[in-house]
């Protein structure tokens, strides 16, 4: 897989936290998030951002904005993007104006990829990211649940790459292999620890 990512070249000046929640797929990252941001709804501080990708809006999975490649272009070149990435032929795009959540303090919990984990962190000066994985015989059994991949497909995925982050970041990983409820019970823990952080 290809991959490349932008994200603007001035860090921005906020206070405060940028999470990012990454995973392979079928270890539940949608579905925790989601999860998540039912739990915090109501609170003004704790924003879960609505990613621009190219492609339909009513096309399942994650609640997103959907976006022609052209009109995509345009926003990356208007600067409306502060990180953007491309991944398995579609673009994703984190809306710029995060920034004024970050800046007033407040916590932004984004869907992103590990690909792009490097212009994440060029971007924002507190990041932290939560990985969501799962065993790999239990990702297998998910994605074959899906059908959309044969199962010498998935071994071969599971196979390319580690299931965990590298690079400098701060990490927390949540193993979703187990109950879903003891992962939605975790994240929210780890959420809820980043709240009022000063560090």
């Amino acid at each position: 897989m290809t991959s490349t990512a932008q994200s603007q070249p001035e860090r921005q000046d906020a206070v405060g936290v940028m999470v990012v929640v990454v995973g392979p797929s079928g270890a539940g990252k949608d579905t925790l998030m989601s999860l998540a941001a039912r739990h915090f709804d109501g609170r003004p501080d704790v924003h879960f951002v609505r990613r621009f990708i190219t492609r339909d809006g009513e096309a399942g999975g994650e609640e997103h904005i959907g976006v022609s490649d052209a009109g995509f272009t345009a926003m990356e070149q208007a600067g409306a993007f502060v990180v953007w990435w491309e991944a398995h032929g579609l673009r994703y795009g984190i809306p710029a104006e995060v920034s004024v959540a970050l800046s007033r303090g407040d916590l932004v919990i984004a869907n992103g990829s590990r690909s792009a984990l490097h212009h994440f962190q060029a971007a924002f000066p507190r990041l932290k990211v939560i990985n969501v994985t799962a065993r790999p015989e239990v990702l297998a059994k998910r994605l074959e649940a899906r059908g959309r991949e044969t199962h010498e497909d998935i071994m071969a995925r599971l196979a390319r790459g580690p299931l965990t982050v590298r690079g400098d970041y701060d990490v927390i990983d949540i193993d979703n292999s187990g109950s879903l409820e003891e992962a939605e019970h975790k994240i929210i823990e780890v959420l809820d620890s980043f709240l009022g952080r000063t560090d």
